[in-house]
């Protein structure tokens, strides 16, 4: 997927999200170990979400493809975010995923909160 195609997505979860009542914190964090697609406030805590979109079903959700290096490359680029933003860092926090699904009946958009640990 392209990084346009991407970004397309991540604008999708943000407004989903944000009709949820999160608030946008940071869009696209980078850094030399990884990236973290939205970091959100859900409450009192803190979330860094990657999105995931599959055009079709049969390819399994989008978390699924949320592989172990992945992770890795999340929780990396979370414990930086964590040590440049200090207002952050007392907050508890949480790995969640958006996962976007092309259906027949229009888009399916599953938000797993707390899809996996820090490791």
């Amino acid at each position: 997927m392209s990084r346009a195609q991407g970004s397309k997505w991540e604008r999708v979860a943000e407004r989903w999200l944000k009709q949820r009542n999160a608030r946008i914190v940071c869009r696209n964090y980078h850094c030399r170990s990884g990236e973290i697609d939205l970091v959100i406030r859900d409450g009192d805590q803190i979330a860094f979400v990657e999105v995931k979109f599959r055009a079709l079903k049969g390819y399994g959700s989008g978390a699924d493809h949320v592989t172990f290096t992945k992770q890795r490359r999340i929780v990396s680029a979370a414990r930086r975010f964590l040590q440049y933003h200090k207002h952050a860092s007392c907050q508890v926090f949480r790995f969640d995923v958006i996962s976007i699904t092309n259906t027949p009946d229009g888009l399916k958009i599953q938000w797993i909160k707390s899809a996996f640990e820090a490791v």
